[in-house]
């Protein structure tokens, strides 16, 4: 029986969750700082909720004394119990799910995991803006439980919006590929879903885009990342390499950029004033924060030389526009940099206020009332977040070959499926890099188990495969059984942070596995592919005995469910390859340190990307088939367009080679053209459909074969149709970018790519019109 003690302690607990409910609080929590029952801090006008936030900003740091200011501008900032304020870890990371990399996410007890979506780049093949936004809102609801919860912070270094400029590059994995626009597009959508839509100026969690700018390159042939000075034509600069970071700032809204190890021309990213505070918060005007990649204020001092004095690199990070140091440097060396009259202490307070106004924003100084204070342990790893992994998964297949219509397989007719390859039955492998503890995991060889009765063999002890030992027992399964499923390819053991890759061709021993069982097959032989970069598989395109290939990426936690609903048709694959793949002989002609986009037969320099490389491939940018068939009409169209200009002089100022405008002299407002796609499946599945528009300027000195305008993914019924209604914009879109970094129109006849439709419009200056 419960004592009357008993029963009133319960019901006192009650009505404290209750209250607890009520003001948003979760257990674990305690307020970060303006804690109402700490008397202390009920005078001070930061805590003040109703005072703007700028002038609560002002008031905190007019209470803050120098020292505590210094240890403020470090990601492991201090307490300041005087005040009420509690220390904060700014680094924790989220590049597809809550990550354990960084010291401000622990998981454990009432946190044992987070949703670990596919690696960006498989999300990115799905090419689907609001996926990737959903994505965000996913991750960041995560986020926010596990901070009330007291195990995470607020404040995510995430995503990495680098193009994949060289097919070697180890952290290709983490970004969405090598196109400007579609990284640009990404970088916006899963900003705002991470930082959610709040009312006014308030964020969910905050953002940060990295690594600013032209940084990649990790270890390759004795150049690391610490020491690599990259060097960046403008042209390059303006037309690639900052387009996503402008995207994210601009439309984005994101609240902090990360700023790179390497140098870009001669000068260290952390301490380049024009790429800081002239371009991120001068041109583009960033609300929020720009943080150093880990230790890169030191490194400019210690690796680079680029100052004489400790102090005098601290002074040119912050007077270039660095507000946080993701390592100790500035913590000991700041003081110093003022003392000698290198900077004064007011820089130092404009760079606390760009930290404390994403906090205040984050509602970190509102004391209790939490915004998403009620998220807690019961919204993480949820079946919905889970069933969003799964679908990611699906969406970001990409289906590269699929000879006589091999796929999908039937569970009537291929009773038996042997499953053989050194990433069939793997777990971590399929998350990637940057993850953090998933919910669960489903491997290839499970996902394939719950259609049909399989035979495993690895035939590869690990990727490397650097033994041919078990390939017998691999070519027996294949003989004995109705299909063959080989899962190859990469891991973080091949392809990683620090670490490049040597070539593209499969590790080891791979390609003779693939080649030795499709010869001894009895059935169908399906090639699965799992890696960041891309690989040259030519072997296996040209191999009859091969029927299908699927490239799926790093494919999360679900990746093996994905991987099979594809392999037998649940899921019809719709994605498309984020990034061109090169045949091995490519890499030899391209060192990666070289940063040109554009190609040079001058030199024998190929260019890179499929917007500038005109040499063979494995596979092009934007590939992938359906197991149903899709066409384009298109019903409207313009066919010419006049460009107003602001005035007569500017016209006169614009000519460059052949005619073209500069954008800023060019009447931007009225040149919004639509266009409308009817896009039908003539087949007899429904299926999901990227349609990629691409623009060619007129013939000239432009040097782009075709640029990705803009993209939309529509999910149409079989024999049935969409319209799809684009919107192509002049001055955005079918502008180009000359050696001197100016944005410009070309007049004359440009190139429009609707599919396989091709459409041609002509452009000129309503002056040659009018004559």
């Amino acid at each position: 029986m419960t004592s009357c003690k008993s029963k009133c302690l319960s019901l006192v607990a009650i009505a404290s969750l209750v209250i607890c409910a009520l003001l948003g609080v979760v257990e674990g929590r305690v307020p970060f700082a303006c804690d109402p029952n700490n008397g202390l801090t009920r005078g001070f006008k930061f805590c003040r909720t109703y005072v703007p936030i700028h002038v609560r900003v002002q008031d905190l740091i007019g209470w803050l004394t120098l020292p505590e200011k210094i240890r403020l501008v470090v990601n492991n900032a201090i307490e300041v119990p005087r005040l009420g304020i509690k220390g904060y870890e700014w680094w924790s990371e989220a590049l597809h799910g809550v990550s354990n990399v960084g010291p401000g996410t622990k998981f454990g007890g009432a946190f044992p995991g987070a949703t670990s979506f596919p690696q960006v780049i498989t999300t990115a093949a799905s090419f689907n803006q609001s996926l990737w936004q959903e994505i965000g809102h996913v991750v960041s609801d995560e986020a926010r439980a596990m901070y009330n919860g007291g195990v995470a912070g607020l404040t995510y270094w995430s995503p990495n919006v680098n193009i994949f400029r060289d097919p070697r590059w180890g952290r290709g994995q983490e970004t969405p590929g090598e196109d400007p626009v579609l990284a640009g597009k990404y970088a916006a959508s899963y900003v705002k879903g991470l930082q959610g839509d709040g009312a006014g100026n308030r964020l969910k969690v905050a953002a940060c885009c990295k690594h600013y700018t032209a940084y990649d390159l990790d270890n390759w042939n004795g150049v690391d990342r610490f020491h690599f000075n990259a060097k960046v034509s403008k042209q390059d600069l303006e037309d690639t390499y900052n387009v996503p970071f402008k995207s994210c700032v601009l439309e984005g809204k994101v609240a902090s950029v990360m700023c790179s190890y390497n140098q870009v021309n001669g000068k260290p990213t952390c301490a380049d004033s024009n790429l800081l505070r002239n371009t991120i918060r001068g041109q583009w005007h960033l609300n929020g924060y720009i943080v150093s990649d880990c230790d890169s204020v030191g490194t400019l001092y210690d690796t680079q030389h680029y100052t004489r004095t400790p102090e005098e690199a601290a002074a040119e990070a912050i007077k270039a526009g660095l507000d946080l140091d993701c390592g100790p440097f500035l913590a000991l060396h700041t003081d110093g940099a003022i003392k000698q009259g290198l900077i004064t202490e007011n820089d130092l307070n404009l760079a606390l206020a760009n930290l404390i106004t994403v906090q205040m924003r984050l509602g970190m100084f509102d004391g209790v009332a939490q915004p998403y204070g009620n998220l807690g342990p019961r919204d993480v790893c949820t079946q919905a977040h889970q069933e969003l992994a799964l679908e990611a998964a699906r969406q970001g297949i990409v289906l590269l070959e699929n000879k006589g219509n091999a796929l999908p397989l039937s569970p009537q007719h291929q009773r038996t499926v042997g499953v053989i390859g050194p990433n069939s039955d793997v777990t971590v492998t399929m998350i990637g890099n940057y993850a953090g503890v998933a919910c669960g995991y489903t491997t290839p060889l499970q996902g394939i188990a719950r259609y049909v009765s399989t035979v495993h063999q690895l035939g590869c002890r690990d990727v490397a495969c650097n033994a041919n030992d078990l390939f017998g027992k691999a070519e027996i399964v294949a003989r004995n059984v109705d299909a063959t499923v080989l899962v190859v390819g990469l891991d973080q053991s091949i392809e990683a942070e620090f670490r490049d890759r040597v070539g593209l061709l499969l590790p080891g021993h791979q390609q003779e596995l693939v080649s030795r069982v499709a010869r001894a097959a009895r059935g169908p032989v399906i090639l699965v592919i799992m890696s960041g970069g891309p690989v040259d598989v030519t072997f296996a395109k040209n191999d009859p005995k091969i029927s299908a290939i699927l490239w799926v990426g790093y494919p999360g936690q679900a990746g093996g469910t994905a991987i099979a609903d594809v392999i037998f048709g649940t899921t019809n694959p719709g994605g498309r390859l984020p990034n061109t793949w090169y045949p091995q002989e490519y890499i030899n002609k391209v060192p990666m340190t070289n940063m040109d986009m554009r190609s040079n037969p001058a030199s024998g320099y190929p260019g890179r990307t499929y917007r500038f490389y005109k040499g063979p491939v494995v596979y092009p940018f934007g590939h992938g088939l359906s197991y149903t068939r899709f066409t384009h009409t298109l019903v409207i169209a313009p066919k010419e367009v006049s460009v107003p200009i602001t005035s007569l002089s500017a016209l006169k100022n614009s000519t460059f080679s052949s005619k073209a405008i500069k954008v800023s002299h060019a009447n931007c407002g009225a040149l919004e053209l639509g266009f409308h796609v009817d896009v039908k499946n003539e087949g007899s599945m429904d299926g999901s459909h990227t349609l990629l528009i691409f623009s060619k300027p007129p013939f000239g000195k432009w040097n782009s074969v075709k640029q990705l305008v803009t993209f939309h993914k529509v999910h149409v019924l079989a024999g049935s149709k969409q319209r799809v209604k684009v919107g192509v914009h002049v001055c955005k879109h079918l502008s180009i970018v000359d050696e001197f970094g100016v944005r410009r129109i070309p007049m004359g006849k440009h190139e429009l790519h609707f599919g396989d439709v091709k459409h041609s419009i002509s452009i000129q200056t309503l002056d040659e019109i009018k004559n």
